[in-house]
C-alpha cells in the first residue's frame, strides 16, 4: 500500500509541476498562463502535503507538524487554484469577467484562507477536528459550485473542457468527503487518490487546450 500510494504522489506532483512548466514556457497568451500558474500553485501546494506523507512511510521521524502544516499550504493552494479557475474560463471562452462575479470569487477565496489560518484548526497537531473541518470548507464549496456552475453552462461550447465541470465536481466530493469525516473515519482519507486523478484530468485538459492553440 505505502509504495503504491507513494508513487502515486510522486508521479502526481511531478506531472503537474512539470506540466504548469511546460505550460508556461510555451504560452502564447494571459490564458495559457494561468493555466501554466494554476497547475504549478497545485502541484507546488500539494508537495507541501505530500512529501511529508511520503516520508512518514519511510521514516521514523516525527512529521506532525509537517503533515499539518503542508495541509494548510495545500488548503490555502487550492483555493488559488480555483480563483485562477475562473481566469483561465473567462478567457478560454471569451466571457468578460463581471464584476459582482469576480468579487464574489475573490471574497469567498479570502474567508476561506482566513478560516484557514484560525489556530482552532489545529494544523500543528495534524487533528481532524469536524466542526473546524465544516466551517472553513464553507465558502470553498461555494466556491467550488460556483466555477462548477460557470463550466457546465459552457460545456457544449467546447470538446476539451466539456468534462472539466464533472472533474470539479468530483474532485469537491471526494474531497470533503476526507476533509470532514476522515478523522472519524480514515479508511476516507483514500478517496484523495481518485481527487487527485480528477486534478490530473484538469491539469491534462489544459494541456490539451494549449495544444490545440486557444489562449
Amino acid at each position: 500500500m505505502k509504495y503504491g500510494e507513494s508513487s502515486f504522489d510522486i508521479l502526481y506532483l511531478l506531472f503537474a509541476i512539470v506540466s504548469g512548466c511546460v505550460i508556461l514556457k510555451r504560452a502564447k497568451g494571459k490564458t495559457e498562463r494561468y493555466m501554466g500558474v494554476a497547475a504549478l500553485v497545485l502541484g507546488c501546494g500539494d508537495a507541501f502535503h505530500l512529501v511529508p506523507r511520503v516520508l512518514n512511510y519511510f521514516t521514523d521521524l516525527d512529521l506532525t507538524a509537517a503533515l499539518g502544516v503542508g495541509k494548510l499550504i495545500t488548503s490555502v493552494t487550492m483555493t488559488v487554484f480555483y480563483v485562477l479557475l475562473y481566469d483561465v474560463w473567462a478567457g478560454y471562452y471569451g466571457e468578460e469577467k463581471e464584476r459582482k462575479l469576480l468579487l464574489l470569487i475573490r471574497c469567498l477565496a479570502a474567508v476561506r484562507i482566513l478560516l484557514c489560518l484560525f489556530p482552532q484548526n489545529g494544523w500543528l497537531q495534524n487533528s481532524g477536528d469536524m466542526t473546524w473541518g465544516i466551517i472553513r470548507n464553507v465558502p470553498f464549496v461555494i466556491l467550488g459550485a460556483v466555477i462548477c456552475v460557470l463550466f457546465y453552462r459552457k460545456r457544449t461550447a467546447d470538446r476539451i473542457f466539456r468534462p472539466q465541470w464533472l472533474y470539479i465536481l468530483l474532485s469537491f466530493a471526494f474531497y470533503i468527503s476526507v476533509a470532514v469525516g476522515a478523522g472519524a473515519v480514515p479508511m476516507l482519507g483514500m478517496l484523495m487518490l481518485p481527487k487527485t486523478v480528477c486534478y490530473i484530468l484538469m491539469i491534462a485538459a489544459f494541456l490539451k487546450a494549449q495544444a490545440q492553440g486557444r489562449n
